[in-house]
């Protein structure tokens, strides 16, 4: 390990590889996974890094195969759909293994006018924009609700599902009830969560940094 920095009273360590390095190995010391199914682990990991928090892993739930799946459509050059422009941001490019569009259409005219008119959020707006983009893509989903309601609304009515979902909208009015939709979805969506109102944009974006680094390996 390198050496702490000192500067008056305070030590600490300066490196920033040394840093992450000590950051993970803290975090898997104090995480359980041995419940969980191995492929997803080092993404509910990386979440427990993203909030300095080991009960988040106890909230993470998936479909069968999702890690691999959502790997794959980012290896075959899928696009990700962020709902909102935290999400997009946190999402490392230099990580995405096929330089992968990153698209966010939360500040595009149409959806505001179509919020307007509709009386909904951007949000679940610009989920009407997707489009034929959603085939062989991955949504990420990290701070509406409605987002996720409006996608599964979209899926029922005949629009192609994402190759995966990636479910963390965070809050106390929807967050629970619409990834409880999805799980409900019986199987024909695949997808990641974090289950109950916990979520966020810097949950959805780790999600999908480790999903990129999946699919270099």
């Amino acid at each position: 390990m390198a050496p702490e920095m000192e500067r008056g009273k305070r030590r600490y360590l300066a490196a920033a590889d040394e840093i992450y390095a000590e950051s993970f190995r803290i975090a898997a010391a104090e995480t359980d996974l041995s419940g969980m199914d191995e492929s997803l682990r080092p993404l509910a990991l990386r979440l427990v890094h993203a909030t300095g928090d080991p009960a988040v892993a106890g909230l993470v739930a998936a479909s069968d195969g999702a890690v691999r799946r959502g790997a794959a459509a980012l290896a075959a050059g899928g696009r990700i759909l962020a709902d909102c422009e935290m999400v997009a941001a946190g999402i490392t490019r230099r990580l995405l293994p096929a330089g992968n569009e990153v698209v966010c259409l939360i500040s595009d005219a149409r959806v505001r006018e179509m919020a307007r008119r509709r009386g909904s959020t951007r949000s679940a707006a610009a989920v009407d924009l997707w489009g034929t983009s959603l085939t062989g893509s991955v949504a990420a989903i990290g701070n509406a609700p409605t987002a996720l309601f409006r996608l599964l609304e979209r899926i029922d009515e005949g629009m192609a599902a994402p190759a995966l979902i990636v479910a963390m909208p965070v809050g106390f009015v929807g967050a629970a009830e619409a990834k409880q939709a999805l799980a409900d979805s019986g199987g024909s969506i695949a997808y990641i969560a974090v289950t109950g109102r916990r979520g966020g944009s810097a949950l959805a974006a780790a999600a999908i940094n480790q999903l990129a680094i999946e699919a270099a390996r």
